[in-house]
């Protein structure tokens, strides 16, 4: 058995060595690629309901709606003053549905080059006060729980497609990994 060495202090430093490592160390490649991006058709259309899906959850907690009330980066629009006042259909958070939105169609359409694996990582830092607006700091428990409900709604989208069992089986592994990935480039912005 032949141990590859990893510059652990690297992985700290340098985006592109942690992405390809992780990526090596799950299995993560062309395969899973070619499947996520496979899905697009399919689960592009289910974009929307997913996002409301995930929308009417964090509205159910103020531990999670809380968030929505400090003005959100590159919103321009009125906030709300307080949790109470903040409403799914308010002008916010029909912004944020919309960067949501966004994010699930990258993850199916793009290519997973440099530019993929740097904004992974701004999706990440952009929920702590260390990007985008410095009001926003959401505790990674309340990130963990999101990135579990998004996988849970994802796998209960892919296993709705009726795909072929091999073709769904490459699907949701592909995407576990992938989101496995972001978890990772969401909790390194939490480790100072």
């Amino acid at each position: 058995m032949t141990i590859k060495t990893i510059d652990e202090p690297r992985l700290e430093q340098d985006l592109a060595y942690r992405f390809e490592y992780l990526a090596e160390f799950m299995g993560f490649g062309p395969d899973d690629i070619a499947a996520i991006h496979a899905s697009a058709p399919a689960i592009a259309p289910l974009v929307p309901g997913l996002v409301d899906a995930v929308y009417d959850r964090l509205a159910t907690y103020d531990a999670t709606w809380r968030h929505f009330v400090p003005r959100q980066h590159g919103y321009e629009g009125d906030v709300a003053t307080s949790v109470e006042d903040l409403q799914l259909d308010s002008d916010v958070i029909q912004f944020r549905k919309q960067h949501l939105g966004r994010y699930l169609e990258t993850l199916v359409t793009k290519p997973y080059d440099t530019k993929m694996v740097q904004y992974l990582d701004i999706v990440g830092k952009m929920h702590t006060p260390k990007s985008g607006s410095n009001k926003i700091d959401v505790p990674l428990v309340q990130m963990n729980a999101l990135m579990g409900f998004v996988t849970d709604a994802l796998v209960a989208t892919i296993t709705s497609l009726g795909l072929d069992r091999d073709i769904e089986v490459a699907t949701l592994r592909a995407f576990n990994k992938l989101l496995w990935l972001q978890n990772d480039l969401i909790s390194r912005h939490y480790a100072e």
